[in-house]
């Protein structure tokens, strides 16, 4: 039995939660492996509706779940996840649920410099949650984090706050802000570490034994493609690699284990915050996808922009994650529609495109050249079979595969976990 990565193949909010959830019933073990608490997954399982942001989608399920080093933990929500899913009846332990030891630890301070550097960007937002993920990322790489591992370890933690300390104390005093209060911090981390060092494991150890005896590794994505920090639409991006590349690196398995790569594609486009968006539909038609497919973010709560789907942006995502497969989700929102539009390419000026330029002014310059194709007035939702679909809305989708040059494996025809048509199981490759 093979592995399977999932990942988002457009700007994220594709409906990752739900398919990992459904596949998490074939899987042994689910591992997160990038992104924060940055990372909104609703689960829909009968009269129940779970939002995660930071805790695998596998966890309401009870596989194993594990936390990854490639993430980024602020311990203080992971309290509240927790807190909540329990009021929900989901129990989360130490037998169902490893942190990294290596995971870099998102503080008080990442939070409030994310927010001051987003309110003094004026024109240049990028429209972060300001939840801190990318000062905490950019911590890791300057080599002065504190992770997960250090919570066992504060009395040792002087020389690693020095540094930490010195950075960010010069940014914060050109924001006009106090320095760090160092004791606080410490009676912070001291009060969280008992919560968080339970959960706390050698996961790359957890993993490569799981490898090893032949189980089921189903990895799960945070965001989506288009949102990575190399190949997305820079710099209105997140703060890590989103590709299914990173499932290695974020875990500690070699990029042998990624098995079946499968990315999650919505049926048209949505994007959260600022940055380009060829296909973006500010009319009627916008408005009426948004309201169908309910198109407000987890998280943040914001409004999210809606457009045609852009066949040019997935099958760049196919190409840099190295899709094996797609998951088409929210087939649904479109019935009834008489007529639908793909983008096929862009024109920027006088000059035509197959792919989307790197820099942001073209970007933001790209024209959508459409295909139109019929659309379909019988209703997709709620179908679990190819024979309960629409001949129109077949045709739709084997219209997306020739033009992302990747086959459809799973169709998702409404938020509930049992809505789903199974084309090609992944775990069976």
């Amino acid at each position: 039995m093979a592995n399977v990565t999932v990942i988002g193949a457009q700007w994220g909010d594709e409906g990752k939660g739900k398919i990992v959830d459904w596949l998490a019933e074939r899987a042994d073990v689910v591992a997160r492996f990038q992104g924060g608490h940055n990372a909104g997954h609703t689960l829909v399982v009968g009269e129940k509706v779970y939002k995660l942001s930071l805790l695998p989608s596998g966890i309401v399920r009870g596989t194993l779940s594990v936390i990854g080093n490639g993430v980024v933990l602020d311990p203080w929500h992971f309290k509240e996840e927790v807190a909540k899913l329990a009021g929900q009846g989901v129990a989360i332990t130490p037998d169902n649920l490893q942190i990294a030891e290596t995971c870099p630890l998102i503080l008080p301070f990442h939070r409030d410099l994310d927010g001051l550097r987003e309110d003094a960007s004026g024109a240049g937002k990028i429209g972060t949650t300001r939840r801190g993920i990318g000062p905490a990322y950019e911590d890791k790489v300057g080599r002065r984090a504190i992770r997960v591992c250090d919570l066992a370890h504060l009395d040792d933690l002087g020389p690693q706050l020095d540094r930490l300390t010195a950075h960010h104390d010069a940014l914060r005093a050109g924001f006009g802000e106090p320095p760090i209060d160092r004791d606080a911090l410490m009676d912070e981390l001291r009060a969280i570490a008992d919560t968080i060092l339970p959960f706390a494991k050698p996961v790359w150890l957890t993993l490569n034994r799981a490898k090893a005896d032949g189980k089921r590794i189903l990895f799960e994505g945070a965001q989506g493609t288009l949102l990575d920090i190399d190949h997305g639409t820079y710099p209105f991006v997140t703060s890590s690699n989103t590709i299914a590349g990173t499932a290695a690196a974020g875990t500690g398995l070699g990029p042998s284990a990624a098995g079946f790569v499968l990315g999650i594609v919505k049926a048209y486009t949505t994007r959260v915050g600022s940055g380009p968006f060829p296909t973006e539909l500010d009319d009627a038609t916008g408005q009426r996808l948004g309201e169908r497919g309910h198109e407000f973010g987890t998280v943040t709560g914001r409004k999210r922009r809606c457009g045609w789907f852009d066949a040019v942006l997935v099958r760049q995502s196919v190409a840099v994650s190295g899709l094996t497969g797609i998951a088409l989700t929210k087939l649904d929102v479109l019935d009834g529609f008489d007529e639908l539009k793909i983008c096929v390419g862009y024109t920027i000026g006088d000059q035509s495109y197959d792919y989307l330029p790197a820099h942001s002014q073209d970007q933001a310059r790209a024209q959508p050249v459409y295909e139109t194709i019929e659309g379909w007035h019988d209703t997709t939702a709620g179908a679990r079979s190819w024979a309960d679909l629409p001949a129109q809305a077949i045709k739709y989708i084997r219209r997306i595969e020739e033009l992302i040059g990747c086959p459809v494996t799973l169709v998702s025809t409404s938020p509930e976990r049992d809505d789903t048509i199974l084309v090609r199981d992944p775990f069976a490759d």
